[in-house]
C-alpha cells in the first residue's frame, strides 16, 4: 500500500512538473522573441521548471500561470504563438511597450482570460477572430497599434453573450462602426473605438 501511494505521489509531480514546464517553456519562446533592454526578463531562466519563482508572472496554488504582467517594460518585438499554451492565464498585460506584427490568433486558446492588455504597442493586421473565444474575458484593450480590418463578430459578440465590459479599439486603422445597443439582458460594455484628433 505504501509502494502505491508512493507511486501516486510521484505520478502527480511528473504531471505537475510538466505542465511548468510547458508553460515555462512558452513564456521563454516569448522571451527570446524580444529585445529586453532593461533586462526585465533576466529572471526568466529557461532551466527553471516553475517559471513561478520568475518576476512578473504569478501562479495560482497548482503552479500554473495566471498572469504576466510586462506593462510598460520596454519592450521590442513580436508575440508567439506560444504565449497560447497557458491554459490558466487570466491576466495577459503587455501594454505600453513596442511589440509589433500580428497578434497571434493562438490568444483565442486562453478560455479563462478575464483581462487582454495590449494597447499603446505597434500591432497590425486584423484582430483575429478566435478571440471571439474568450467567453470570461472583461476587459480587451487593444487601442493605440495599428490594426486594420473589420471588429470581428465573433468578437463583437462576447458584448452580448460573455462578460466583457470594456473593448477599447480607438486609435487604430479599424473599418466600420459599432453601434450601441441598450437591450434588456445584455452585458453593458463600454465600446471605445473613435480616433483621437
Amino acid at each position: 500500500m505504501r509502494f502505491f501511494g508512493m507511486v501516486l505521489l510521484v505520478g502527480a509531480l511528473v504531471i505537475i512538473g510538466a505542465e511548468c514546464n510547458s508553460e515555462g517553456d512558452a513564456l521563454n519562446a516569448l522571451k527570446v522573441n524580444v529585445i529586453d533592454p532593461n533586462n526585465v526578463l533576466q529572471s526568466w531562466y529557461p532551466t527553471l521548471i516553475n517559471p513561478c519563482t520568475w518576476f512578473h508572472v504569478t501562479c495560482n496554488g497548482e503552479n500554473s500561470v495566471v498572469r504576466v504582467d510586462l506593462g510598460a517594460a520596454n519592450l521590442t518585438g513580436t508575440l508567439v504563438p506560444e504565449l497560447g499554451m497557458l491554459a490558466n492565464l487570466q491576466y495577459l498585460q503587455l501594454e505600453n511597450n513596442s511589440f509589433s506584427g500580428a497578434i497571434p490568433s493562438q490568444l483565442g486558446n486562453l478560455t479563462r482570460l478575464l483581462s487582454l492588455g495590449l494597447e499603446n504597442n505597434k500591432l497590425s493586421g486584423p484582430i483575429p477572430s478566435s478571440l471571439g473565444n474568450l467567453k470570461s474575458l472583461r476587459w480587451m484593450r487593444l487601442n493605440g497599434n495599428k490594426l486594420s480590418g473589420k471588429i470581428p463578430i465573433t468578437v463583437l459578440k462576447l458584448i452580448y453573450w460573455g462578460n466583457l465590459q470594456l473593448l477599447n479599439v480607438s486609435d487604430n486603422k479599424l473599418a466600420g462602426t459599432v453601434h450601441r445597443a441598450n437591450q434588456t439582458g445584455f452585458a453593458i460594455t463600454t465600446i471605445v473605438q473613435d480616433v483621437k484628433a
